[in-house]
C-alpha cells in the first residue's frame, strides 16, 4: 500500500507517489487534471507536485503557468486544500521560459512565489524548491561536458546564503512551509545545509533529481549525503520519460505520446543504448509476472533515501495502472535480476 514519509525534519508527511502534473496544460485539458488530482487522493496520494514553468510537453512561454492555474481552479472548486500537499518551483538559468532565464535571487523569489500563490488559488506552498542551482548542473544530460572549474565557489555561497535568507523571510510569514532544491548536487546542498546549521536558516528537506532503472547517479554521494543528513530523493522521471513504460519498443509512437507530441528525443533519453536497456529490465519485469511499469516504481519507491517518487500521466487509466505499484514488494530475486541488467546497462544515456 502507498505509504506516508516526512519529508526531512519538517514534520510534514507525504504520501510516497506523488501525483506530477507537467503535462497538465498541453497534452492534458484541465478536466482532466482535476479528475488525475480526485483519483490520486482516492487512492491515498496526498502530494501534488508542479513548477511556475509547466506544463514542460513541450515548455513554452505562452503556456508557463498553465499547469499551476489548473492546480488553483481545483483548489477553488473543491475547498479540499488541506488535504494535499502543494509543491512548486521558482526557475532560474535552467530556463528561459520565466524571466528569460534570470539567476535565482531574492527578488526572484518573491516575484516568482507571488505569481505561483495567485495561480495556485492558495495562501502558502508546502514545498518551495529551487528548479536550477545558479551556477548549473549536470542534469538533463549535460554531465558529459560538465565542468565545475569554472565555478566560483565563493560567490556562490553568497548567493545561496541570500536565497535562504529570502526563504526564511518568507517561512515566518507563511508563505512556505519546507524548502527543497533541484537538479543540485551535494556540494550545493551541503552548503545549504550548512548555512542552514549555522545562521538559523531553513534547512532542505527534500532534493528533486532524475532516478530510475536507467539513471542511478544518485546511489553513491547523493545517495549518502542525503541519508546521513536526512534530506529526501524526491524523484522525477521513474519511468525515464516514458521509455520504462515499454511503449516505445520496436520503434512504435503512440499518438498523443511524449516523443509524438515534443517531436523530440526524450530529452536526450532516446539512444540505441537505452532501447537496449528497456529490452533488458523487460525481460526480468516478465520473469517475475510484473508490468515494466510497476516494477520502475515498485523499485524506486524501495529505495532507502526515497521520499516519494514523481508519477505521471496522461488518462486516469494510467495514473491507476502505476498507482497500483504501491501495492508491489519487489522479492529478493527479482532485486538482484535489476542489478544485473544495471550491470549490463549501466548510464545507457
Amino acid at each position: 500500500m502507498i505509504e506516508r514519509k516526512t519529508l526531512g525534519r519538517t514534520g510534514i508527511e507525504v504520501s510516497d507517489l506523488c501525483l506530477g502534473s507537467m503535462t497538465w496544460g498541453t497534452q492534458n485539458s484541465e478536466a482532466e487534471g482535476h479528475a488525475q488530482i480526485d483519483r490520486a487522493l482516492e487512492r491515498g496520494v496526498n502530494f501534488i507536485d508542479t513548477a511556475e514553468t509547466y506544463p514542460a510537453t513541450p515548455p513554452g512561454r505562452a503556456t508557463a503557468g498553465r499547469t499551476e492555474e489548473i492546480i488553483g481552479t481545483w483548489v477553488a472548486k473543491g475547498r479540499r486544500r488541506d488535504e494535499v500537499v502543494l509543491a512548486t518551483k521558482v526557475s532560474g538559468e535552467g530556463s528561459m521560459v520565466a524571466r528569460d532565464g534570470d539567476p535565482i535571487s531574492s527578488s526572484i523569489i518573491r516575484e516568482a512565489l507571488d505569481g505561483s500563490l495567485n495561480r495556485l488559488q492558495t495562501d502558502y506552498v508546502d514545498l518551495y524548491q529551487l528548479h536550477w542551482p545558479n551556477r548549473g548542473s549536470y542534469h538533463f544530460r549535460k554531465m558529459w561536458a560538465f565542468d565545475p572549474s569554472a565555478v566560483d565557489f565563493e560567490r556562490d555561497r553568497d548567493e545561496l546564503r541570500a536565497i535562504l535568507d529570502c526563504l526564511g523571510e518568507e517561512v515566518t510569514a507563511g508563505r512556505i512551509r519546507a524548502v527543497g532544491v533541484s537538479n543540485d548536487s551535494a556540494w550545493g546542498m551541503m552548503t545549504m545545509l550548512r548555512l542552514a546549521d549555522e545562521l538559523g536558516l531553513p534547512r532542505i528537506a527534500t532534493v528533486q533529481n532524475e532516478y530510475s532503472l536507467m539513471c542511478r547517479h544518485f546511489d553513491t554521494d547523493l545517495a549518502e549525503m542525503c541519508l546521513a543528513e536526512d534530506v529526501g530523493l524526491f524523484c522525477y522521471s521513474p519511468l525515464a520519460a516514458g521509455l520504462l513504460t515499454g511503449k516505445y519498443r520496436d520503434g512504435a509512437m503512440p499518438e498523443g505520446s511524449r516523443r509524438a507530441v515534443s517531436s523530440d528525443s526524450l530529452g536526450g533519453r532516446w539512444t540505441d543504448r537505452a532501447q537496449a536497456a528497456v529490452e533488458a529490465y523487460s525481460v526480468v519485469a516478465q520473469r517475475h509476472g510484473l508490468s515494466l511499469t510497476q516494477m520502475a516504481i515498485a523499485w524506486a519507491r524501495s529505495r532507502p533515501f526515497m521520499a516519494s517518487v514523481i508519477i505521471g500521466a496522461t488518462s486516469v487509466a494510467q495514473l491507476d495502472e502505476v498507482l497500483d505499484a504501491g501495492d508491489i514488494t519487489l522479492p529478493p530475486e527479482c532485486l538482484a535480476d535489476i542489478d544485473a541488467a544495471h550491470r549490463d546497462h549501466t548510464l545507457p544515456f
